[in-house]
């Protein structure tokens, strides 16, 4: 197990203001951080969203990796978000404009569950345990 009092979720974006508004407006949280090269939004006192522009990964490691905005077809991550209403926190979404990838629903796993996808094509799932009232 990882011993680590804080977390950072790092995603790739092309553009970094318009992620930094569009998460900024979604997580009804200020930014931490926000300086050219990153943004870190938080979740909680310990777990922040970090949004560091594809041209900046490339520079930290020396050239060492693909610009990952040269193929935003794929997604690159999934960020899975338990809510109090997932569909109020989708319908958020697309307000902003995340692209619908589906509504709300039962999963096998236990989950209600919506998904949507940002600008960048990561992918963002809003989440309720069946359990919960």
């Amino acid at each position: 197990m990882i011993n680590s009092k804080e977390i950072i979720i790092i995603i790739y974006v092309e553009d970094q203001k318009r992620s930094k508004d569009f998460y900024t407006a979604l997580l009804d949280n200020a930014p931490s951080l926000d300086v050219e090269g990153m943004t870190e939004i938080p979740f909680n006192e310990t777990t922040r969203l970090g949004l560091l522009p594809g041209d900046g990964i490339v520079a930290i490691l020396d050239g060492n990796v693909d610009n990952p905005n040269q193929n935003t077809a794929y997604p690159r991550c999934e960020l899975y978000l338990y809510v109090d209403s997932p569909e109020k926190y989708y319908e958020r979404a697309l307000s902003l404009g995340a692209r619908g990838i589906s509504e709300v629903k039962p999963r096998n796993w236990g989950d209600n569950t919506a998904y949507c996808s940002d600008f960048d094509g990561n992918i963002i799932a809003f989440a309720k345990r069946k359990s919960e009232k």
